[in-house]
């Protein structure tokens, strides 16, 4: 059983699968940011969950295919090394994971954030379009925007 699942999720159809997975979540926080299926499903832990297993299916299926993940740890050292690391789709597929996940993270706690300031939905879409293909980029539009609604600079909240 766990040979057909390694046969069938390979790294490419994890990528594709994720690309395509993410997509329902991001148009949710778009377009209905005050609805039930968005507090349930995209603002709360369960996408989590999803980006949480599939983190460690990924470490499994690559432990069994022998990735040395000391390797990782080669790009804190220098550009290069990240460069070669970023060469290799194992890590790809991780770093894609992550990166993935904390964008919907971010894009979650701007739709929060924007329903406790009482910030309409039209005023952060352009925002959360930012934050979902460049994800600091978007956070510190929507932080401006922020700004002229909360009626105050808070560097922490």
């Amino acid at each position: 059983m766990t040979e057909q699942l390694t046969n069938f999720f390979t790294i490419e159809m994890i990528y594709l699968w994720l690309n395509i997975g993410a997509i329902p979540f991001w148009l949710i926080l778009m377009f209905f940011p005050q609805s039930k299926v968005c507090k349930f499903f995209v603002s709360s832990i369960f996408p989590y969950f999803i980006f949480g297993f599939l983190y460690i299916y990924l470490l499994y299926y690559l432990y069994i295919n022998e990735y040395n993940f000391l390797d990782n740890f080669k790009l804190y050292l220098d550009i290069d090394e990240l460069t070669n690391l970023f060469s290799n789709t194992s890590f790809l597929i991780i770093f894609w994971v992550h990166f993935i996940a904390i964008n919907l993270f971010c894009g979650s706690w701007i739709v929060k954030d924007s329903q406790k300031l009482l910030i309409s939905k039209f005023v952060i879409f352009l925002p959360l379009l930012i934050t979902y293909f460049v994800g600091p980029l978007g956070i510190l539009f929507y932080w401006i925007i922020r700004i002229f609604f909360a009626k105050r600079i808070s560097l922490y909240d």
